[in-house]
């Protein structure tokens, strides 16, 4: 786990909380969005696996703002000047002459304004998720009006701490119960109800639109062309103001920066601040794969009717996650009515996908299973490679109820004691050759 030394800066009177990860050449300050809350970001495996990517070429700082995290309490939310004057002290603290400030949303407009004002204290600024001004103009039509802004902040208050705004800032996250429950506590520690609503008052009445063409500083400015909180017509308005300032448009929905197809948006931040388009490193090892799926999915989703199917759906992954981890797999990731996981050994595997299959009847619902061990490619916490595309043609082969493996999955559980039938050489789509495949008795 990646573990950030953490310190306070002096400022305002005030204890600022700041971690520093990593000894890269390039200093480079993440200042957070909203709110945040240091400590227990690092313990999400979507940030630490990024953290690791960024220490590659950067030493990492990211701080709470007063009246967050570990921060300092505040009565009320601290203005624009005065979060300046924290990123300041957090520089000195950390001895940051000159370091590339990376913004997220809410955070970007106060990295810009900083960039700025302090243009001898920033070599670089990225700008991701963010926006010009946080409330409707006729000028500025992207933002939300007062009355959806002061209906936002209702429910900020009435909701805090569920994990509801998944659905909103990374829905790629949202169908995942494990990571809604991470998600809610992590709201909880990092403010309370009451000044999560005052953030985002202030956020809505933010306007730099005037400050953009006196950004001098390199900048680079990155939205997703979906992000259902702030459009990307925000960020086209921003590049189109700042002098030279290089705008890329990212695919996907979230506005979350960890959530969707995170590498693409660090190899952008890598491209710009060294200047060299990376290389992605790349690790191999031989696992055994396990693709399991929903047999009649869709029918039975129209025959129970949404919402009683998401009920289904949550617990069923839930059962599948337990069952991996209790088997000594890691699961990958659900795939929408499955799961991808890996294991070290195929005999666990086998006896996992066995299980599977009573734990989940109760639900009314029944499962196939694939597997194939071979060598993978280990992209982040994700998986690669002719070893994933042929357990989950397996898995396509298989019966209601079957768990369906290959002939080297077989040859390599000899002597357990697990038995097989024959169901002879199959051509796998997208696969070279002919596949021996064998049923679990």
């Amino acid at each position: 786990m990646v573990e950030p030394q953490i310190a306070y800066a002096k400022s305002r009177g005030l204890k600022v909380a700041y971690g520093v990860v990593g000894d890269g050449p390039i200093d480079l300050v993440f200042v957070p969005g909203f709110v945040s809350h240091i400590e227990a970001s690092f313990e999400f495996p979507p940030i630490e696996r990024a953290t690791r990517r960024l220490n590659r070429f950067a030493r990492v700082i990211t701080f709470d703002k007063p009246g967050t995290g570990l921060s300092d309490p505040v009565e009320g939310v601290s203005t624009l000047e005065e979060r300046m004057e924290d990123l300041i002290a957090v520089l000195d603290a950390a001895g940051i002459e000159r370091g590339a400030l990376f913004g997220v949303s809410e955070g970007a407009l106060m990295s810009a304004l900083f960039a700025a004002t302090h243009v001898d204290r920033v070599r670089a600024l990225v700008m991701y998720g963010s926006y010009a001004r946080g409330s409707w103009a006729e000028d500025y039509p992207w933002a939300p009006t007062p009355e959806q802004a002061a209906a936002g902040a209702e429910l900020i208050e009435d909701g805090w701490g569920q994990g509801f705004w998944l659905d909103a800032i990374a829905p790629s996250f949202a169908r995942d119960p494990e990571l809604v429950r991470w998600w809610a506590r992590y709201e909880r520690q990092a403010a309370s109800p009451a000044m999560a609503r005052a953030i985002t008052r202030l956020a809505v009445e933010i306007d730099i639109r005037d400050v953009l063409p006196a950004i001098s500083v390199p900048t680079l400015v990155l939205h997703r062309t979906g992000d259902m909180t702030w459009p990307i017509d925000g960020a086209r308005y921003i590049a189109e103001r700042i002098p030279g300032a290089k705008l890329v448009e990212l695919e996907g929905f979230d506005h979350f920066p960890f959530a969707g197809d995170v590498d693409a948006l660090l190899d952008e931040v890598e491209s710009f601040l060294t200047g060299a388009r990376p290389v992605r490193e790349a690790d191999r090892r031989l696992l055994t794969v396990l693709f399991t799926d929903i047999v009649g999915s869709t029918e039975r989703a129209a025959e129970l009717g949404d919402r009683r199917w998401r009920a289904v759906l949550q617990r069923h992954d839930e059962l599948v996650r337990a069952e991996i981890g209790r088997h000594g797999g890691r699961a990958v990731k659900a795939t929408g009515d499955g799961f991808l996981a890996t294991f070290e050994g195929p005999a666990r595997a086998i006896e996992c996908a066995r299980t599977l299959a009573a734990a989940t009847a109760p639900l009314g619902i029944e499962i196939r299973a694939g597997l194939h061990t071979g060598e993978c490619e280990l992209i982040g916490d994700d998986i690669g490679g002719m070893c994933v595309h042929l357990a989950a043609r397996v898995c396509s082969l298989a019966g209601p109820g079957e768990v369906l493996v290959s002939r080297t999955v077989k040859d390599l559980v000899v002597g357990s004691g697990i038995e097989f039938s024959e169901r002879g050489a199959h051509k796998l789509k997208g696969v070279p050759g002919e596949w021996e495949l064998l049923s679990v008795a």
